[in-house]
């Protein structure tokens, strides 16, 4: 995806985490407002019902990257487009970590079923019949994209779902393979039934993007794979896993020059720029050079 400064704009920030808005979902939220024109008795009703989708992607989104946080890792920006919305987290390498950052986001979700039921149910009789309406129609949506999201196509929810629960038993680069094949079938497959049969081009639009991304992830799990195996470092060693770095010019320096990071203590042997430390590229921390032996 687009970085968040090419066509998009930063609303807030919340405990660090920047939220920015791309000015496409402004453009579809007309168009969204006047399709369902007819369900409500006044546009107010329409406007308010698109602000809450709005805010149930934002929670599900926070979701994602307060439970990043809980478990050690890194979240500090969030981008919603017209195709949902994008947590940029970076759990700890642990299958755990991983799991429990993605399966929050549709969670939340599952979690205001019963808020947006329940409101529905307390005040109807009480409240216009718009309002019933639209907690009603929250309600389903809240359901819509808790399903949505935990259908095992790589890269929804569904399928880094799979993919976490994968790493327990068949590693990092195995595991992502595999959810990214099944993504890839899966998404092509779904796509060409909602163009050919449901005429759903919006559905086709994002099988096509999951299906990118499907392919996109094999690539990175075989280039990993392939890393991987290829030849250690003799003698170093990462301070936290234990795994030997592999060895080869496959870093890049400060001044783009490839070079081997462990074979002269963390300087490039081209230009001599050197550097302190380096992510270990098994469990993903960054150590000491020094540290590696």
């Amino acid at each position: 995806m687009a970085a968040p400064s090419s066509g998009s704009i930063r609303l807030f920030a919340f405990r660090g985490i920047d939220v920015y808005l791309h000015w496409s979902w402004a453009v579809i939220g007309l168009l969204e407002i006047q399709w369902r024109a007819d369900q409500y008795t006044s546009l107010v009703w329409n406007i308010s019902e698109y602000i809450a989708l709005f805010a149930l992607v934002l929670l599900h989104e926070f979701g994602h990257a307060l439970a990043c946080r809980s478990v050690g890792g890194e979240a500090q920006r969030i981008m919603l487009w017209p195709l949902g919305g994008v947590a940029y987290v970076r759990p700890p390498p642990r299958p755990g970590a991983h799991l429990w950052s993605i399966a929050a986001g549709p969670l939340v979700n599952l979690a205001l079923v019963p808020v947006t039921l329940g409101l529905w149910f307390l005040l109807r009789g009480h409240l216009s019949a718009d309002f019933e309406t639209m907690m009603l129609t929250l309600t389903v949506i809240n359901v819509g994209l808790f399903l949505f999201n935990v259908l095992p196509i790589y890269p929804l929810d569904g399928g880094q779902i799979v993919r976490a629960l994968l790493w327990f038993f068949i590693g990092q680069e195995r595991s992502l393979a595999i959810a990214a094949a099944l993504g890839l079938v899966t998404s092509v497959v779904a796509g060409a039934c909602a163009v050919i049969f449901w005429q759903s081009y919006w559905l086709g639009i994002i099988a096509a993007y999951a299906a990118w991304r499907s392919f996109v992830g094999l690539r990175v799990a075989r280039a990993r794979g392939d890393l991987l195996s290829g030849p250690r470092q003799p003698t170093a060693r990462c301070p936290r896993c234990g795994e030997a770095p592999p060895m080869g010019e496959l870093w890049t320096c400060g001044n783009d020059h490839p070079f081997d990071v462990h074979a002269l203590g963390g300087a490039c042997s081209t230009c001599g720029w050197a550097t302190d430390a380096v992510s270990c590229v098994f469990c993903g921390e960054p150590q000491a050079v020094a540290d590696y032996g």
